[in-house]
C-alpha cells in the first residue's frame, strides 16, 4: 500500500493478474502472441520467445531496472500498436481459462456502493470486457480504458488521464490497484493518484476492509 486517497472517488483497476490469479491464462495470453509471431515471419515459438524475453531483459537494464510492456516490446519487431490490438482480439479467449468469481463479485459491490470502478489495461476493450465476462463482474464496471482506446500502453500518461475523464475525477481523488508496479502504480503515483500493489486477486479481496476501515 503506497498512498490511498483522503477524498478516493474513484478506484483504477488493473485486470490480468489482478482481478483474477490464473497462471495458466497469464502465461497464454502473452505466449499466444508471441506464437503468432513465430508463425507470421517462419521462425519457431522458442526462438521467437527467446529474442522477446532477451530484448526485454536488455531493456530493463538499459532503463534502470523498468519493465516494458508486450504491446511496446513488439513495436521494436515491427509490429505496429494497431496489428498488436487486432491480433489480441481474435487469439484471446479469456473464457477458456477463467470462472464467475463470487468473492471478487460480493468485493467489487461493496466497493461499488461508496466509489466509481473503472479498468485500465494494456490489452484492447473487447478481450478485456470477455475477461470480466467471464469472471461475472461485467456489470460492475461499465467502463474499460484499452490498449484501442488511446493507442498507448501503460505506463503512458494517456489511459490514466481517460480514465479520469469518463470518471470526471481528479488525481487526488483516484486510487490504481495493480500487480506490476511499474506498469500499474508508478506513474499514478507521480500524476498524484493514491495506488495499491497486489499479489493477486486474493489480496482485491482484501480492499473493502482496507477502505471502509
Amino acid at each position: 500500500m503506497y498512498r490511498i486517497p483522503k477524498r478516493l472517488k474513484t478506484i483504477i483497476f488493473d485486470i490480468d493478474s489482478t482481478l483474477y490469479t490464473n497462471r495458466a491464462y497469464a502465461f497464454e495470453q502473452v505466449d499466444v502472441q508471441i506464437r503468432h509471431y513465430a508463425k507470421k515471419h517462419g521462425m519457431s515459438a522458442a526462438d521467437a520467445r527467446n529474442r522477446i524475453t532477451a530484448f526485454r531483459r536488455a531493456w530493463s537494464k538499459a532503463h534502470e531496472g523498468k519493465k516494458i510492456s508486450l504491446g511496446n516490446t513488439l513495436t521494436h519487431f515491427g509490429v505496429t500498436i494497431a496489428e498488436s490490438v487486432e491480433m489480441r482480439r481474435t487469439l484471446l479467449e479469456p473464457a477458456r481459462f477463467l470462472n464467475t468469481d463470487e468473492c471478487l463479485i460480493q468485493t467489487l459491490k461493496k466497493l461499488s456502493e461508496r466509489f466509481t470502478l473503472i479498468c485500465v489495461t494494456n490489452n484492447p476493450v473487447l478481450p478485456a470486457r470477455k475477461t470480466l465476462d467471464a469472471l461475472g463482474i461485467s456489470d460492475l464496471i461499465p467502463e474499460i480504458i484499452g490498449l484501442d482506446t488511446c493507442g498507448k500502453s501503460k505506463p503512458a500518461r494517456e489511459p490514466f488521464e481517460e480514465a479520469m475523464r469518463r470518471t470526471k475525477s481528479a488525481p487526488e481523488e483516484c486510487l490504481s490497484v495493480g500487480d506490476r508496479y511499474d506498469m500499474d502504480i508508478s506513474l499514478p503515483l507521480e500524476m498524484g493518484m493514491g495506488g495499491i500493489l497486489v499479489g493477486g486477486v486474493k489480496d482485491v479481496y482484501a480492499l473493502p476492509n482496507l477502505l471502509f476501515s
